[in-house]
């Protein structure tokens, strides 16, 4: 279920901090492991090393992106394609 409007969207302080101490333009790489994290306006620009569970992702930040969860971008699970041989020998011919 999605969180209630009385709320607002969930924004982890810490995070927003670290960008307000970044100039803006500037390359640096914020680590962050909170997935939860919606993205606001003010981390436009900025690159997110966003983790999934084994190393974080970088994620730059562009405007279609506002208003959705950091998780969104990083994934979790890599996939392997379905089949075995039949499937090798379909992808050389």
């Amino acid at each position: 279920m999605p969180r209630s409007l009385k709320k607002g969207p969930y924004v982890n302080p810490r995070i927003l901090k670290k960008i307000h101490d970044l100039k803006p333009g500037d390359k640096t790489v914020i680590k962050v492991w909170d997935r939860a994290c919606a993205i606001t306006p003010e981390m436009v620009g900025f690159t997110i090393g966003v983790h999934n569970g084994k190393t974080h992702v970088p994620v730059y930040i562009v405007e279609n992106m506002v208003g959705h969860k950091l998780g969104e971008f990083a994934p979790t699970r890599k996939f392997i394609s379905h089949g075995g041989k039949m499937a090798k020998e379909q992808a050389k011919s």
